[in-house]
């Protein structure tokens, strides 16, 4: 089955990025999911903000829409503005908070980083990517080993 994803990028006063700590595994990601039939990719990604983060936010411009090799995947990113703090968590974050960019936890979606990173490129313009980084299940088990 066909999938699309709708995921926030969203700055802090400070040019700090919002990510959320997932709750089934330890990586953060950024505030986003699975676009419903029938929904917009913008409505979706201010959806799941407010659900992962309880952010209200408005959607700005696209940074990209991003594939994913051998998977039925389309994943759509946006720069979101809002003007407050995350008010509260759902199933499925277990923490929000913003982070420096040039100091994001080690344990951050590899996918999740190339599109923080293209949205503060100046010369970046919105395209189709396919996106070759490794996978979170993949980046867990590299961890792991490091770990050993």
């Amino acid at each position: 089955m066909f999938t699309i994803g709708a995921f926030g990028i969203i700055f802090d006063e400070l040019g700090r990025v919002l990510l959320c700590h997932r709750e089934d595994l330890d990586v953060w990601n950024l505030p986003g999911g699975r676009v419903d039939s029938g929904e917009m990719p913008t409505d979706a990604v201010m959806r799941e903000v407010m659900e992962e983060s309880g952010l209200e936010v408005e959607v700005g411009r696209l940074v990209g829409v991003y594939g994913k090799i051998n998977k039925d995947e389309l994943d759509f990113s946006f720069i979101c503005h809002t003007n407050g703090e995350p008010l509260s968590l759902a199933d499925e974050a277990s923490v929000c908070q913003f982070f420096e960019v040039a100091n994001l936890p080690i344990n951050t979606n590899p996918k999740h980083v190339q599109r923080i990173h293209d949205s503060v490129d100046p010369n970046m313009q919105p395209l189709f990517y396919r996106q070759t980084a490794p996978s979170t299940q993949e980046m867990l088990k590299k961890m792991q080993g490091k770990n050993r």
